[in-house]
């Protein structure tokens, strides 16, 4: 995503705010060193037996009698306060949610009334009390006794407006996840999607395991990757793009099924859905292939999105309904490109078919590979369009290396993408096992890049290809964007919207 440049108006409200900001902590500084002389600890202590909001809520016995007083323990941050006279009205917040709290004098007795007049919003506080409802029905904890546990020298944002510049929201998701609580939620729902995806997984006996992120040679995949130095080793290494070629290696050790939720680098640009840094589960099955992994992700998609959403029908936050419980679409690459480039695409000459992409709007030219000028058209005119959950299989063998040719046709590969939500959530492959056609294709691989000046490493990976021939047994291998699948399953906007400290330029 590019970065909004600043306005003349919008950088004068960031110097008045850091004037008011300096203020404001210095005002706050002041309390530390009157609560310091008071001989209270302005950074707290540990404070035992709290109990999370929304679990006091639930445990909290309306039809009890009038003198049973059900006590709460509770810790949190102050996000609103009320003085009215000789009582206070708060609020705190915690992981959970928020809990009304009341103060009063004769509670609290003089000395700890006047203290809790001197907290601010945004200080956090450990409270012992016991619960009630208000007249307006708003369960409430009597407070009897607090624990300052941390001063904020720092006021939160606007309470009705919170971080309403997106880009602030992104540099101090800190503030983010306090004031906004749909944000809360979508990376409440993230962690469950990865519990889940983990827990499917182990009931089909794969085993998580962890490879190297760091790499000799950057493999399984075309990227540009980040370079590194290895002061250690003398060598240069390169954060890895993809685990993919070390998780076959323990295919070919003996594992059989295997996975690994793993954070790959792609020094590449960012926008709404791509990330330098980003999550990706990539998993082995041996004896399995292409039908295996199909079969494999739409009920695991299905399986965590029943569990973290509850439904099989999801908004994707621009107006369209996603139905993941219909039939998944089965539809060929080429079948695809014949509905948007016309019926005889693949009939036409090449010279043919850079002309009509042109006439479609594509940037190519008669020096752009055959290859890439289909590409363009699938990636650019058609694979957005695909809402619904569809199989985009039998493609061009030149695109997928490390896939298997399918067997009526050695030009195309056994292979799948996943597109949902108009992106490309999972890749799968029946993997190719035959080291002599694996060397013949990275070497043509090598040669392309070498020739266009796109080559990123420069030597093949013989160590990968000396283990495929001590034999890889066939399988059946995927890799699934986790992000993607959150954005998914959340209706977020933006790959932002999910990771929790996305890169941006730096100020």
């Amino acid at each position: 995503m590019s970065e909004q440049p600043q306005t003349p108006e919008l950088e004068n409200q960031e110097v008045s705010q850091v004037e008011s900001d300096s203020k404001i902590v210095a005002q706050r500084t002041i309390k530390v060193r009157e609560l310091e002389a008071m001989n209270i600890n302005p950074w707290g202590e540990r404070f035992d037996g709290a109990e999370k909001c929304a679990a006091l809520r639930e445990k909290f016995d309306a039809e009890a009698a009038p003198e049973v007083e059900q006590s709460a323990c509770a810790a949190g941050r102050i996000m609103a306060m009320r003085l009215m006279g000789k009582s206070i009205f708060a609020n705190i917040q915690d992981s959970s949610g928020r809990m009304q709290l009341f103060v009063g004098k004769n509670d609290l007795g003089d000395e700890a009334f006047a203290l809790f007049k001197k907290l601010d919003i945004g200080d956090i506080i450990g409270v012992k009390g016991n619960l009630f409802t208000t007249r307006t029905g708003e369960l409430t904890i009597k407070v009897k006794e607090f624990t300052l546990l941390c001063k904020s020298l720092r006021t939160l944002p606007e309470k009705f407006h919170g971080l309403t510049n997106v880009e602030q929201r992104y540099r101090q998701r800190y503030l983010d996840l306090m004031t906004n609580p749909d944000s809360m939620e979508v990376f409440r729902k993230r962690f469950a999607i990865l519990r889940e995806v983990r827990n499917f997984l182990s009931e089909r006996d794969f085993v998580e395991v962890e490879t190297p992120m760091m790499q000799p040679i950057p493999g399984g995949a075309s990227a540009k990757p980040f370079k590194t130095y290895y002061e250690a080793l003398s060598t240069d290494m390169y954060m890895r793009i993809a685990p993919e070629l070390y998780l076959k290696r323990l295919l070919v050790g003996g594992f059989e099924r295997v996975f690994e939720m793993n954070r790959n680098f792609r020094n590449e640009g960012i926008d709404r859905r791509h990330s330098p840094e980003f999550t990706m589960l990539e998993l082995y099955q041996a004896y399995g292939n292409c039908e295996t992994m199909m079969e494999l992700i739409e009920s695991m998609i299905k399986t965590v999105a029943m569990k973290v959403c509850g439904t099989l029908t999801i908004d994707n936050g621009a107006g369209k309904i996603i139905d993941l419980g219909k039939p998944w679409r089965r539809v060929t690459y080429h079948d695809l490109v014949r509905e948007k480039g016309g019926a005889d695409w693949f009939d036409i000459t090449y010279e043919e078919r850079v002309k009509r992409a042109q006439a479609l709007g594509l940037d190519v030219d008669n020096t752009t590979p055959d290859f890439e000028v289909t590409n363009e058209v699938y990636e650019k005119l058609i694979e957005h369009t695909l809402i619904q959950p569809t199989f985009v299989m039998r493609m061009p063998s030149v695109l997928l290396p490390l896939a298997r040719a399918c067997k009526d046709d050695t030009n195309l590969v056994d292979v799948f993408e996943l597109e949902i939500n108009g992106q490309e959530i999972a890749p799968a492959y029946t993997e190719l096992n035959d080291p002599i056609e694996q060397r013949k294709r990275f070497t043509e691989q090598f040669e392309r890049d070498k020739a266009s000046g796109e080559l990123m490493a420069d030597k093949i990976d013989e160590d990968f290809l000396t283990a495929l021939e001590y034999g890889m047994p066939p399988a059946g291998g995927m890799g699934v964007g986790i992000d993607r699948l959150v954005i998914l399953l959340t209706g977020a906007d933006s790959i932002r919207d999910v990771i929790l400290f996305p890169h941006m330029k730096r100020k």
